[in-house]
């Protein structure tokens, strides 16, 4: 793999023109794509095999045209203060408004009038009316939700206080100046590693370049895919923070090739025939593991986890060929000024030993406490995983000052906190001798259910074989005791089934979001063992040692489990909670543990591939074990350390987004990234690997014949790079990024 990618990387330096100009048409024509592309009208959610989606199915079939998972806007007054909403006027202001939602757009289904349909307070000051959508959310147009807020502005001219829930009014997320300031944080790190603003432009350049591809491609295909939008947020995310750390190990090797005095075009081939080796299997473990979420069988997860792995490829493929192509137009300005003086007037400076070999010999003095500091520490940040408490976010966790939020609190001071996610429980009485008399058990049976606040009438099909029973807990949506209420009533079924042939289901969002946690929940194990094991093996490959790709796996569960145990601390115990615009505490994000497993395992095979390949380049050339750790930091720490803080920067400005699910993720990725560099790579690591010492390269003699030679190392670039190499004395040391 070394010879193929060394030839691709002097092809690229050579044929530069060429290069630059096919990523460029690559970037217009998915930029054109994007524009002229038709808006993504629709991104269907469903989770297959769970009942609350059998449910929706079945109301499909039964209530033609119902749109039982069509978007719902849930307007809640309030009177003024020292009023009734049952005033004349109060009344007459609330009819009108209900009249004029029912006219602001063809999609509106059906408003319901709160004053039959007793959805009124007890004290006569809230109350609420639901208007349902023929569409989804998603298919709703600007133009539709910008009618409905303009019928609620004039609502608010009466002097009622008017909120809107539901997803009706739903909007992209936020993601403010932070995502601006994460990328400004990754230019000041660059130019801080490399001394030279041209070396410190070209991972910047070529990652936005990637991005913009992934992204617009994403874009143009988001209609024909039903993709949503935060596939293309998840795809940005990934692509900008590893297309900027690729982008960096290749400038770092490329520099570090010149200071050995090779010609620019030699260098060029160098640097993408060793450090590109290590992008290319570092691409690979970020790729299996997003590509690997196809496990869990959602499929909106799927196309989120593919398009995100498309990105990653990008990033890679314009690392082995974009960037020698953009060196051979920087030439020797990617060095500093001082190292172009030194070089220009013939000098040669020595290598002094930087933080990284310093770091090193302390931990190779010290392994044993080192090893136990840094497991305790990552141990005692895990402990909050004990009390983990899975959910979807609900417009209870959105920031007090939308709308969205406000009718969430409104809704819980006049009717109690259940009344934000009712539970939608259908009954299929097809297979009853008499279907009212078995939904009317139904509705008894539910009535005496534990945590039922209410039980409304039950409503029929045209066919009469089918009912719609909702259902208000007397706790919120995302709470542990709904969820106890949802398994309670389920279960409660079974017994019914079995007495009157009718089947009970529950759906609606708060059981959709119960059951695709349960979900997530199953697939995690089987996404684990698929994703390290398959990584597994291809470390195998790169290492060609048992030990290291065993320690590389610990390791990364380590790092995992600690910051989901910060992210619990933090977004649901509310331990900093203010200083990461944390508002509302509540459960942690369902598909957290399982997304956290698969982008952070793909990350930290990064380091763990671009620290260590070094150090078993450094011991294939001959050096001691101890010895290859010390030159593996020596050349590797720096630009790993530029690396980590670079993707901690660009996960850290999504922290700033309105939406807590993008914000939880972006801290989430922040702290796994920190954990996982600084603590696991650079220092678990190498006290590992000095306490192993040479049984860290131990391979069996079958295994190392039945695997692949890859040549990571670039022992064939001796023979690939012809008389360039035969002056030399055939122990100089390959400098690695």
């Amino acid at each position: 793999m070394a010879t193929f990618l060394y030839k691709l990387g002097k092809f690229a330096f050579r044929r530069r023109h060429f290069v630059a100009l096919i990523w460029v048409a690559l970037l217009t024509l998915a930029g054109v794509g994007a524009a002229s592309a038709p808006t993504a009208a629709s991104s269907s959610f469903s989770i297959p095999g769970t009942e609350a989606q059998k449910a929706f199915d079945l109301l499909d079939q039964r209530f033609p045209g119902s749109a039982a998972d069509g978007a719902t806007a849930r307007v809640v007054f309030k009177a003024p203060a020292g009023e009734k909403l049952t005033d004349a006027a109060n009344k007459a202001d609330i009819q009108d408004t209900i009249s004029a939602i029912k006219s602001s757009s063809k999609q509106v289904a059906s408003v319901a009038d709160p004053f039959a349909g007793n959805t009124v307070s007890k004290n006569g000051t809230i109350a609420y009316t639901s208007a349902s959508y023929k569409v989804s959310s998603m298919e709703l147009t600007d133009d539709d939700r910008d009618a409905l807020q303009k019928v609620i502005d004039d609502a608010k001219d009466t002097g009622l206080t008017v909120e809107v829930g539901g997803d009706a009014l739903q909007a992209m997320p936020e993601t403010g100046a932070t995502e601006v300031i994460g990328i400004a944080v990754a230019a000041v790190v660059l130019v801080i590693t490399f001394g030279s603003l041209i070396a410190a432009g070209l991972p910047l350049l070529t990652a936005l370049i990637g991005v913009g591809i992934g992204v617009s491609t994403i874009t143009a295909l988001a209609n024909a895919l039903d993709l949503g939008s935060t596939t293309s947020t998840l795809a940005m995310m990934i692509g900008l923070a590893v297309g900027i750390d690729y982008a960096l190990f290749i400038v770092s090797r490329f520099r570090a090739e010149l200071a050995e005095g090779r010609e620019r075009e030699e260098a060029a081939g160098r640097a993408v025939g060793t450090a590109g080796s290590a992008v290319v299997f570092a691409g690979l473990t970020v790729v299996i593991a997003l590509v690997g979420l196809a496990v869990v069988n959602i499929p909106m997860l799927t196309k989120m986890g593919v398009a995100a792995a498309g990105t990653v490829a990008i990033a890679v493929l314009i690392a082995l060929t974009l960037i020698p192509a953009l060196l051979g137009y920087a030439g020797k300005r990617v060095h500093g000024r001082k190292a172009r003086k030194a070089a220009e007037s013939g000098t040669k400076t020595e290598a002094k030993a930087n933080m990284g070999t310093r770091w090193a010999r302390f931990v190779l003095r010290r392994p044993v406490a080192v090893l136990v500091v840094g497991i305790l520490g990552l141990g005692a940040m895990a402990v909050p995983v004990a009390s983990l408490e899975l959910g979807l976010p609900d417009d209870g966790s959105q920031p007090t000052s939308t709308t969205q939020r406000k009718a969430y609190d409104l809704l819980s001071e006049g009717f109690g906190p259940g009344f934000n996610g009712p539970l939608m429980t259908v009954v299929d009485a097809r297979g009853a001798d008499d279907p009212k008399a078995a939904v009317d058990d139904v509705v008894s049976t539910i009535k005496k259910t534990k945590g039922v606040a209410a039980v409304a009438p039950a409503t029929f099909n045209k066919a009469g074989d089918t009912a719609i029973i909702s259902v208000v807990s007397k706790y919120k949506p995302s709470s542990v005791q709904t969820e106890d209420v949802v398994h309670d009533i389920r279960a409660a079924g079974k017994d019914i089934k079995a007495d009157s042939g009718a089947e009970l289901s529950v759906t609606g969002s708060t059981a959709m979001n119960i059951d695709v946690s349960q979900k997530l929940n199953d697939a995690l194990v089987p996404y684990l063992a698929l994703v390290v094991g398959l990584a597994f093996l291809l470390l195998m490959v790169v290492f060609r040692s048992v030990l290291v790709p065993l320690k590389a796996a610990l390791g990364f569960l380590l790092s995992v489990l600690a910051a989901l145990g910060a992210v619990v601390a933090v977004f649901q115990w509310g331990w900093l909670g203010s200083l990461f615009g944390v508002e509302q505490t509540g459960p942690v994000m369902s598909m957290m543990p399982i997304f956290m497993v698969g982008v952070v395992f793909g990350l930290a095979m990064d380091y763990e591939v671009f620290l260590v390949t070094r150090m078993r380049e450094a011991y294939v050339h001959g050096e001691r074990p101890a010895q290859a750790i010390v030159t593996g930091f020596r050349h590797g720490a720096r630009v790993v350390s530029a690396a980590a803080v670079i993707m901690i920067a660009v996960f850290a400005g999504f922290i700033g987004s309105s939406e807590q699910m993008v914000k939880m993720i972006g801290f989430g990725l922040a702290i796994a990234v920190f954990f996982d560099a600084f603590i696991v790579r650079m220092t678990i690591v190498p006290a590992v690997l000095a306490l192993l010492g040479k049984r860290a390269w131990w391979l069996p003699k079958w295994l190392d014949k039945a695997l692949p030679n890859v040549d990571v190392e670039g022992e064939g670039l001796k023979t690939a790079s012809g008389a360039a190499d035969k002056d030399d004395d055939g122990d100089r040391e390959l400098v690695s990024a």
